[in-house]
């Protein structure tokens, strides 16, 4: 790993160019999602089944192939283990409670009735439809399924779409139960830029939705970046990423294995210890490679700690969270003695972990909030994936004769300044005829 240090007099430069995350997407990359796009629109199904051909070497004999029925998706939670059903059971159970009490803190709809009898406030409604897409190339995640449909299901979003690659045709079992215990309403056995296209503007077959969300490769990200505009998206998810600050009341056991967790994702992961501790950062250093080696995944930790792993030490505590502030990580793993005190200085971060007992994993699968969260420093303005995500907020206006009359005598004062006069004309019309 990467070791920097703010007392550098390059360190800026220096942490510029190893959070870097330009050119992760290549040129060709962005031509090709293009062309399957064009190819879905202008041929929909059809477009579908050579993609299924010729990414997931697998012939399907008609779309319907590609269709997966709920109770193909009830049927697979009696073909996994127990124990991996149970696990299923509470992750569901627990990302549902959490989404719920979001749903009653934020999502509910409100009026007020002003001085002058007008009623103004907010409609919160949920958005028709929604698809989700999960990955399914170096691994199956069915955690991303639970943390991105049961949000949706929450909010009150009456059909969730979900898609998924498979090669051969075969959807994983454990990823089919997870959908069912999200409340997936329809599933498909497709993924890449084509899946995101096909959920964007429809084929015969599949319908279009309101909004794509969950993570992919870099042709599901360009896919999504091309349509959006006619459909929403959730954000443009990059390589995961973790950065962990930690003081000596840490176990550098325990921060290695997290930060192992974070590697295994793939190369272009990225995990980072901040310390003001130099002595930690050179314990972290020493204990690596033992723990590597002991890795199933170990040559795609080793590439992703060597090529963007990082070891910071910070001179004091304002450097600390200035480094904090300034990748705006994805994951953010305060293993200190007093968490809540760097609290009320961090303005950036998609999720924050606090305390020893508070590995970033258990936020990946059984904590409760979605695992969705903003990457590649846009935390600073993006926030986690939740309920809000679903709902369409249309404000209210409900104007008295009385109160509307006071009102429009500003808004018309205003139209004209801005040189609309038939906007003054309309704000005061109605109030002047006595209608």
């Amino acid at each position: 790993m990467l070791r920097l240090s703010t007392r550098s007099g390059q360190f800026s430069s220096e942490l510029s160019a190893a959070i870097d995350h330009a050119g992760l997407i290549a040129p060709e990359v962005h031509q090709t999602v293009a062309e399957i796009i064009h190819a879905v629109r202008e041929t929909g199904d059809q477009a579908l089944l050579h993609y299924a051909e010729k990414f997931d070497d697998f012939k399907p004999s008609s779309i319907d192939a590609l269709r997966v029925s709920p109770s193909e998706m009830a049927a697979a939670c009696e073909l996994i283990s127990r124990p991996v059903d149970e696990a299923l059971r509470l992750a569901a159970e627990r990302i549902g409670d959490y989404h719920q009490r979001q749903l009653e803190a934020l999502g509910q709809s409100w009026d007020f009735e002003d001085a002058l009898g007008n009623v103004l406030g907010q409609r919160v409604q949920p958005m028709a439809r929604v698809g989700v897409y999960a990955p399914g190339g170096k691994a199956c995640y069915p955690s991303t399924v639970l943390m991105t449909a049961i949000p949706a299901k929450v909010a009150g979003v009456a059909s969730v779409v979900l898609t998924v690659p498979a090669k051969g045709g075969t959807m994983s079992p454990v990823l089919l139960a997870a959908a069912h215990y999200a409340g997936v309403d329809e599933a498909w056995i497709m993924g890449g830029a084509q899946a995101i296209a096909a959920m964007a503007y429809g084929t015969q077959s599949v319908a279009a939705v309101d909004k794509i969300c969950g993570p992919g490769n870099v042709f599901v990200t360009a896919a999504k970046k091309q349509v959006y505009g006619d459909v929403g998206i959730d954000m443009l998810a990059g390589p995961s990423e973790v950065l962990v600050v930690a003081d000596d009341s840490a176990r550098v056991d325990w921060i290695i294995a997290d930060l192992l967790a974070q590697a295994e994702h793939d190369e272009q992961a990225q995990s980072i210890v901040v310390s003001q501790s130099a002595a930690f950062l050179d314990a972290v250093q020493d204990g690596l490679a033992a723990m590597v080696a002991t890795q199933p995944r170990r040559a795609i930790i080793e590439n992703s700690l060597r090529h963007r792993g990082l070891l910071i030490h910070a001179e004091t505590s304002e450097d600390l969270v200035s480094v904090i502030n300034r990748v705006a990580p994805e994951h953010l793993e305060l293993a200190v003695s007093h968490p809540e005190s760097l609290l009320p200085d961090i303005r950036s971060a998609g999720a924050i972990f606090l305390g020893q007992y508070s590995p970033e994993v258990l936020g990946d699968y059984t904590a409760g909030p979605s695992h969705v969260l903003p990457t590649s420093g846009t935390a600073r303005f993006a926030s986690a994936l939740g309920v809000y995500d679903f709902q369409l907020k249309q404000s209210l206006i409900h104007c008295s004769a009385g109160g509307g009359r006071e009102i429009a005598k500003s808004a018309a004062v205003l139209a004209k300044e801005e040189g609309l006069h038939a906007h003054a004309l309309s704000a005061t019309k109605r109030f002047e005829t006595g209608e």
